[in-house]
C-alpha cells in the first residue's frame, strides 16, 4: 500500500518515533493539533524503597501511532516531542488497522501484558471464546506450558504478550 499525496483525505496508521520518554508529550501535543492517535498504555506497580505506587507508562517505549492523511503526518513530524516516522523501502510505513486494532482489544481486556521482540515461529490464530474473543495474534507455549497470545506490529518488530485462559477456545486461520 502507497502512501498518499498531500492533498489526499485518505487516512492511514504511522508509527511515529518519539523522543525519549515524552510519549505523553507527543501525545498532548498531537491532542492540540487535532490529530487522532493511540498511546497504547499499561498500568505497573512501581517499588519504592518507602512505597509502592500504580503508574501509567507507554507499551511500546518512544512511539505513538497517528491515523491521519500525509498531511496530518507532516504536522504531527513538526510536534517538539516527535522525532520522526518510521519508514520502509523509503516510505513512510503504514501500520495496518487490524494490528492497531487487535492491540486496543487486547489492550482492553489485560494491563497484564509484557512487549518482546518479534516472535519468529508460531501459528496464526483468532481466539472464538473468552475474553480475547476476536483477537488475532500467535500462539506459542511457555516453559510451565501455559498458553500465550502474541499480538505483532510488524514494522516495529516487536510483539506484545498475554496469557490467554485455559478456558477460551482458538482456531488457525
Amino acid at each position: 500500500m502507497q502512501p498518499n499525496t498531500a492533498g489526499s483525505t485518505i487516512k492511514h496508521w504511522y508509527a511515529l518515533y518519539t523522543k525519549p520518554r515524552h510519549e505523553f508529550k507527543a501525545e498532548q501535543q498531537l491532542k492540540a493539533n487535532g490529530i487522532e492517535f493511540y498511546l497504547p498504555t499499561v498500568v505497573r506497580i512501581k517499588q519504592w524503597s518507602d512505597r509502592k505506587k500504580k503508574v501509567k507508562e507507554p507499551l511500546l517505549k518512544s512511539y505513538i501511532f497517528v491515523y491521519g492523511n500525509e498531511k496530518e503526518r507532516l504536522i504531527a513530524l513538526e510536534q517538539y516531542a516527535i522525532v520522526r516516522t518510521i519508514f520502509f523501502s523509503g516510505k513512510p510505513a503504514i501500520v495496518p488497522d487490524w494490528q492497531i486494532e487487535n492491540l486496543r482489544k487486547m489492550l482492553e481486556k489485560s494491563s497484564d501484558v509484557t512487549v518482546t521482540d518479534q516472535l519468529k515461529v508460531g501459528i496464526p490464530v483468532k481466539i472464538i471464546s473468552g475474553p480475547f474473543k476476536d483477537i488475532e495474534g500467535i500462539v506459542y507455549e511457555t516453559v510451565n506450558r501455559e498458553k500465550m497470545l502474541a499480538i505483532t506490529i510488524d514494522l516495529l518488530r516487536r510483539s506484545v504478550i498475554v496469557q490467554i485462559p485455559r478456558d477460551s477456545l482458538i482456531k488457525k486461520i
